[in-house]
């Protein structure tokens, strides 16, 4: 049904922020599953649950067909991923499409394990479903750098590199698949270039007008071990995004 409303978890989020009026400028009616009670406007409903205490999901699906699941925390994703696809299940959802993040199958991390374990719940779950995994956003990059760029000296872990990505261009990426057929695990998008940490940080000091002495740092043990090897890296295979580190601050500062 085309015009069945799409349902979106995590819509008051970062990402959801970007995909929501990309929604309805597609002419979709959109409804977003909160915890917090919200008034409805321009074309998005909000209805009460929550994923990870398995409340008010079933509701939140009735007359769906379509589920974006952006929703996601630092711990928890698999849980709340489980309960949502056995309510998407029930209630004959036809393409549900969930946001991962690269390397969700190599880096030794709670965060990543559990987003693997919400990859396996929705390809398990019987559902038509398309996966998309991203590299981590400019915004999070953003929060990272600012608070190391706090301290009095920054810290510059050695081998650890990052391809962050702007999330308007996963938003759109996510809405064109949502209006799409079920796909499966689609190839990764990430950004345009591959940043070590120290330079991803250099590059917010410049742009804030800043300067700060540089430390570097080995990262120990199994997780440091990864980054160095670029497992949270897709190197190969994966597509791009075009709005670069630099680019993206110039727009904050501006």
């Amino acid at each position: 049904m085309t015009n069945a409303p799409i349902l979106v978890t995590g819509g008051t989020g970062t990402l959801g922020g970007h995909v929501l009026p990309l929604l309805r400028a597609a002419g979709r009616d959109v409804r977003v599953l909160t915890r917090t009670a919200r008034p409805a406007g321009d074309g998005v409903a909000y209805v009460t649950g929550d994923l990870l205490k398995d409340e008010g999901i079933d509701g939140a699906l009735d007359g769906v067909t379509t589920v974006l699941h952006l929703a996601g925390g630092a711990k928890g994703d698999d849980v709340a991923t489980r309960n949502l696809v056995r309510a998407a299940r029930r209630a004959g959802v036809e393409h549900l499409v969930y946001i991962s993040v690269i390397g969700a199958d190599r880096l030794p991390i709670g965060y990543f394990r559990a987003k693997l374990g919400a990859e396996q719940a929705v390809a398990d779950s019987g559902v038509p479903y398309t996966t998309l995994r991203a590299a981590q956003f400019h915004d999070l990059a953003l929060k990272v750098a600012a608070g190391m760029a706090r301290l009095p000296v920054v810290p510059a872990p050695g081998g650890i590199r990052w391809q962050p990505v702007d999330a308007r261009e996963v938003a759109a990426r996510l809405v064109e698949l949502a209006l799409d057929a079920p796909a499966g695990h689609v190839p990764d998008l990430a950004g345009p270039k591959v940043y070590p940490m120290g330079e991803l940080v250099r590059g917010y000091l410049k742009a804030r007008g800043k300067s700060r002495p540089m430390l570097p740092v080995r990262v120990p043990g199994k997780v440091g071990r990864a980054y160095r090897a670029g497992d949270n890296l897709t190197l190969a295979g994966a597509e791009t995004g075009r709005r670069t580190w630099e680019a993206f601050l110039a727009e904050r500062a501006a």
